[in-house]
């Protein structure tokens, strides 16, 4: 069995880097040994999972597939081990972290660098990225989510929650008029950050009652920063989440309008595949956060 893990172990870390020579280096094994281990796994297999080039590697179809597969297994092996350890020490080895980039550079970036000064036999990697990351399949240990869940397979730990917001510079609304409602919209130049949203509809909430309302964006960017600082600069108007928007409210430079027509707020929560086998590691990060962190910006 323990030969089954290895040749699993050495087939994914050839597709991730794309080659047996740097696959080897990362294992720490000969170029041949990593060979022999991924050819013995295609004959037990009677499928071929790799297709070979003098200049490159290649998955086939079932190669696809079966990667996975194998990275879920490789994954419950882990998790596996890592419970069992728990039990007896404190959190070790390596913790691979996921976020929103402006969530995760903000908040969960200083959280990760608190975390490994306490941990100093765990070491640390943190991805930050706004499109959707599979756990399993990125080899995610926690991810840090914003709204509801769509996996209903995870565990979710709640630690804080935002608001979704429109915000304009004071001195944009002194000219232009304060916006009362969607309806006002036409009136004013509106920013739309694409990262909140692609499609160019903005949704108001109003007495359990939902309405949308199409917009003509001036400006469109998917970045929530680009967005935010065009509006501070009398840009217009601009959707974002209230977390994102908190240091410019607090410093002046931006208000926020039609507070009520917001949605209700959204949680603020990290995510794991399994609660029954949860390392300590995971374990230890997420009550850092409870215990130190006041992740709930539904007051700006």
């Amino acid at each position: 069995m323990t030969d089954r893990f290895d040749a699993m172990a050495a087939f994914v870390a050839v597709a991730d880097a794309e080659g047996f020579a740097p696959a080897a280096r990362r294992l720490g094994l000969s170029p041949s040994a990593v060979t022999r281990s991924v050819a013995a796994l295609e004959e037990r297999l009677g499928l071929r999972l790799l297709q070979r080039t003098t200049r490159r590697v290649a998955l086939t179809d079932a190669g696809r597939r079966f990667l996975v597969r194998a990275r879920r297994i490789l994954a419950d092996l882990r998790e596996a081990e890592d419970s069992a350890a728990a039990e007896r020490s404190a959190p070790s080895g390596h913790l691979v972290v996921a976020a929103p980039v402006m969530f995760g550079r903000l908040h969960v970036g200083p959280l990760v660098c608190e975390f490994l000064s306490l941990h100093l036999d765990v070491t640390g990697e943190l991805t930050l990225s706004d499109r959707y990351v599979d756990l399993l399949e990125d080899g995610v240990d926690v991810a840090l989510r914003i709204g509801e869940l769509q996996d209903s397979t995870l565990v979710a730990r709640r630690v804080g929650e935002t608001r979704r917001v429109w915000v304009a510079a004071p001195e944009y609304l002194a000219k232009a008029g304060v916006p009362q409602g969607p309806e006002d919209l036409a009136r004013h130049r509106v920013i739309h950050c694409s990262a909140l949203g692609v499609e160019r509809v903005w949704r108001f909430h109003r007495e359990g009652a939902v309405r949308t309302q199409a917009i003509t964006p001036r400006y469109v960017t998917n970045s929530v920063d680009a967005a935010l600082w065009h509006a501070a600069q009398g840009g217009g108007v601009t959707m974002a989440l209230s977390y994102q928007a908190q240091e410019a409210v607090r410093a002046g430079r931006l208000v926020t309008v039609m507070e009520a027509f917001e949605p209700p707020p959204q949680p603020i929560q990290f995510v794991y595949p399994s609660a029954r086998l949860l390392s300590a590691k995971v374990r230890a990060l997420v009550e850092l956060a409870r215990a130190t962190r006041d992740w709930r910006f539904t007051a700006l």
